[in-house]
C-alpha cells in the first residue's frame, strides 16, 4: 500500500512545516530560555500528545469525507491548497512583535498539550494537508493518514526537542533567528511552493 506513496515529498514537506517559525516554536524557545530544558521537555510532551489526539480525530473522519462525493474531494483539495498557503503568510508575517507567552514551570505540559488540541489548524493541517498524500485508490485510508501523520509528528517531536536542546543555552539567538526578515521569507516561499505543488499533483482525471 505505501509503497506507491510520494515518500520523499512528504518527508520534505513535513520538514519544512516544522522548521517553519510558528507558534510552537517561538513559545517553545522562549520558556526553554527562560525555565530550563526539563519545562522544555514537558512542554514538547505535552505538544506530541495534542497533535496524536488531532491526528487520530481527522483520520476517523476522513476516509468518509473523501468517500461522498467527488466535489467534496475538490473542496477539501484546494483547501489544503488555501491552508498552506496561510502557513506561508502565517511564517512570513510573524516578525516576533507579540508579546511571547509566560513561563510557567508548572503549567507547560498543559499549555502543549491543550493548546494543540484547541487548536483547528492541526486538525485542518492533519485533514486536508496530510491528507493529500494519501490515494484513497489505495484502500485503508484511515490508515494511511495514521501512518502519514505518525511520522509528522516523528518530525515534530525531533524539532521540538532540538529546539529546547538549542534554546536551553541559545534562547536568545535563536528568537533573532526565527524572526529575521530572510528566515521568514525563505520558509514563506518554501511553503508557497509545495501549496502549488499540492494543487498540480492532486488534480483528480
Amino acid at each position: 500500500m505505501f509503497a506507491a506513496l510520494d515518500w520523499p515529498a512528504f518527508l520534505i514537506a513535513m520538514l519544512a512545516v516544522e522548521l517553519t517559525p510558528g507558534p510552537n516554536m517561538g513559545w517553545l524557545a522562549t520558556l526553554s530560555a527562560r525555565a530550563g530544558r526539563k519545562h522544555g521537555m514537558k512542554a514538547v510532551a505535552g505538544i506530541t500528545l495534542g497533535l496524536a489526539v488531532q491526528l487520530v480525530a481527522a483520520a476517523t473522519g476522513l476516509s468518509a469525507l473523501l468517500a461522498s462525493s467527488y466535489f467534496l474531494y475538490e473542496a477539501l483539495r484546494w483547501a489544503g491548497v488555501a491552508f498552506m498557503l496561510y502557513l506561508a503568510w502565517e511564517a512570513f508575517s510573524d516578525d516576533g512583535s507579540a508579546p511571547p507567552a509566560q513561563a510557567n514551570k508548572l503549567a507547560g505540559f498543559r499549555r502543549g498539550l491543550i493548546a494543540n488540541i484547541l487548536n483547528p489548524k492541526a486538525l485542518i493541517f492533519y485533514l486536508l494537508v496530510v491528507g493529500q498524500f494519501a490515494n484513497p485508490e489505495l484502500g485503508h485510508l484511515w490508515l494511511q493518514i495514521i501512518v502519514l501523520g505518525s511520522l509528522h509528528i516523528l518530525v515534530a517531536l525531533i524539532v521540538h526537542v532540538s529546539i529546547v536542546l538549542v534554546a536551553d543555552g541559545l534562547g536568545t539567538l535563536l528568537e533573532k533567528w526565527r524572526t529575521s526578515f530572510s528566515v521568514r521569507l525563505g520558509f514563506g516561499l518554501t511553503l508557497a511552493v509545495i501549496a502549488l505543488w499540492l494543487a498540480m499533483t492532486t488534480a483528480r482525471a
